[in-house]
């Protein structure tokens, strides 16, 4: 390990230890494990005995107030604190009964003896000359968007920006990017899917060459430098804190983030105390909405796709008993003629299962049709190599569970979903799966067929939201 040389009358003194760029750039602004970091150990001890990092308890155990005076727990790597998530145990390191959390073990293990790191020693020099790369323009609908998101930014506000599936979400984002970059913030896009941030990366690196950009995800492959602008999931904000001056989330109302109270929580310890939030969607939940108002955010609305073409309307088609076919080992005829329709004119097509077990059981049936159909679920390692080869033209289509309801983009392709009353397909889901046909200017119309067993009040929620978007699009142009 290197020390600083320091000349002071004329002798040379050790001050401390010379900081290796990569160490510093990995460890600022995460909240990390003493024991399990991409360094050796013995670097890592060298850099804490020189005070570089501070250290907090992986667990902190308080004692609650009342007759029964029980021990309260309190992750504080994901800050979960449901008392029947944490687990005891004995610890073979301390020899003790120690605790470890269950919510972010995915993650590695957390436990009462495990120390968390934070970078306590010097930042790099922030840099301001960032550059867009951007040959597209903006709709007036866009611009104002972008222009009301940036006030936001300057008024240190929160901002909601509520856009139709299409809407060109991503490129209003590039403008408020920019300024945050341009005033050396550090700026997090967070998104509940992983497929999201595959889909989102090399769209922002291609627009900001001149940045440091890191995707991070379940392995996702490690990059050098010290990033100006992350994209990543909102899983993975849980080994970040006091990090970010500016966090986007994108597809906020997605599953788990609404329903993983641990996940909000860690977007707000990622960002810096006072940062701005925005957050993006189709499909604000009444949640969203009430404490956008409650809170008084700025608010962006856009009712209309950007080649200005309405959305495609979901057509509601019967499919009776298309489990037990299924499992008979056929495919029920219209869902039968649908996709042999799509074949013989080349159209690109997804089709929805709301289980993996369905879904597996249809693969072979319609390989028979063609055996390059291929099915994919969040389980699935090649789940990225099978969406490129879709969006490469290398296959025709891909059977698929809720994972790619959103985030993705297939030029020209069809959608068809099967068991559309099933719980898991809400009225949102079934919004944004409608949002992935016609989102192309040059093929911006497309089937989207809901395919069912009994017609739900979500399935009519979701065609009568997508028709009163149409006629609000429609109203704004107008005007």
């Amino acid at each position: 390990m290197p020390y600083k040389l320091v000349k002071e009358n004329h002798f040379i003194l050790y001050k401390g230890i010379i900081i290796e760029p990569q160490i510093r750039d990995f460890f600022i602004g995460r909240i990390w494990t003493r024991v399990n970091t991409p360094f050796p150990q013995e670097k890592i001890e060298k850099y804490k005995e020189q005070n570089y990092f501070n250290k907090k308890p992986g667990i902190s155990i308080n004692r609650s107030i009342g007759i029964f005076n029980r021990k309260r727990y309190k992750c504080n790597r994901c800050h979960n604190e449901q008392q029947n998530e944490f687990v005891q145990y004995d610890c073979a390191r301390c020899n003790k009964t120690c605790v470890y959390c269950r919510h972010c073990i995915n993650m590695g293990r957390i436990t009462s003896c495990t120390d968390l790191l934070l970078w306590n020693g010097p930042k790099p020099k922030v840099k301001k000359t960032h550059e867009l790369v951007w040959s597209g323009a903006f709709t007036d609908l866009q611009s104002t968007a972008a222009q009301q998101l940036i006030e936001s930014l300057k008024e240190n506000r929160n901002h909601l920006l509520h856009a139709v599936c299409g809407a060109g979400k991503t490129e209003i984002l590039f403008p408020a990017v920019l300024y945050a970059l341009k005033k050396g913030w550090r700026v997090c896009i967070a998104t509940p899917r992983t497929d999201v941030v595959l889909e989102l990366f090399p769209r922002f690196k291609k627009v900001f060459p001149k940045t440091i950009l890191h995707s991070l995800y379940g392995n996702a492959p490690s990059h050098p430098g010290y990033p100006q602008l992350v994209i990543a999931t909102t899983h993975q904000l849980f080994r970040f804190e006091n990090a970010f001056d500016f966090v986007i989330v994108d597809e906020a109302d997605a599953f788990p983030y609404t329903y993983d109270r641990a996940l909000q929580k860690a977007v707000l310890k990622s960002k810096k105390v006072g940062a701005p939030i925005a957050l993006v969607t189709a499909t604000p939940s009444a949640k969203i909405l009430a404490q956008m108002k409650r809170e008084k955010w700025g608010y962006s609305f856009i009712s209309r796709r950007y080649h200005g073409h309405p959305l495609p309307v979901p057509r509601l088609e019967p499919l009776w008993s298309y489990n037990k076919i299924i499992q008979k080992g056929r495919i029920p005829k219209k869902l039968l003629d649908w996709t042999t329709t799509r074949l013989e004119n080349k159209e690109p097509f997804l089709i929805f299962f709301p289980t993996i077990n369905l879904m597996e059981n249809a693969i072979p049936l319609f390989q028979q049709l063609d055996k390059k159909i291929l099915g994919v679920h969040a389980e699935d390692p090649e789940r990225k190599g099978k969406v490129l080869k879709l969006r490469n033209e290398e296959i025709p289509g891909l059977l698929t569970t809720t994972i790619l309801e959103r985030g993705i983009t297939i030029k020209n392709v069809q959608v068809a979903v099967v068991g559309a009353e099933s719980k898991i397909f809400n009225s949102s889901a079934l919004i944004q799966i409608s949002g992935r046909v016609g989102r192309n200017v040059l093929f911006p119309s497309g089937e989207i067929v809901l395919f069912h067993h009994g017609i739900t009040v979500e399935m009519d929620e979701a065609r009568n939201e997508i028709i009163r978007f149409n006629k609000e699009g429609f109203r704004m142009e107008a005007k």
